[in-house]
């Protein structure tokens, strides 16, 4: 029985490190989905950005530009 001993431990460990290498794999996918969904808010928070600069553009274009008349 002595000799099944060390193989006993060494099985005991590998079952250990399988059941921690799941529980990273699943924390790797989570993550990985967080990554993926903050990347797209990311995106459209940018494309909203992007409108709104071209619209403010647009409006500034629309403003009076001050005549040289009026500096003088």
């Amino acid at each position: 029985m002595a000799a099944n001993h060390p193989i006993d431990q060494i099985a005991e460990r590998v079952e250990r490190l399988l059941l921690r290498h799941e529980e990273q794999r699943r924390t790797n996918a989570l993550l990985a989905e967080q990554v993926r969904t903050l990347t797209q808010e990311r995106d459209a928070l940018k494309g909203r950005l992007n409108a709104a600069r071209q619209r403010i553009d647009a409006l500034i274009q629309r403003l009076p530009h001050p005549s040289v008349k009026d500096e003088a």
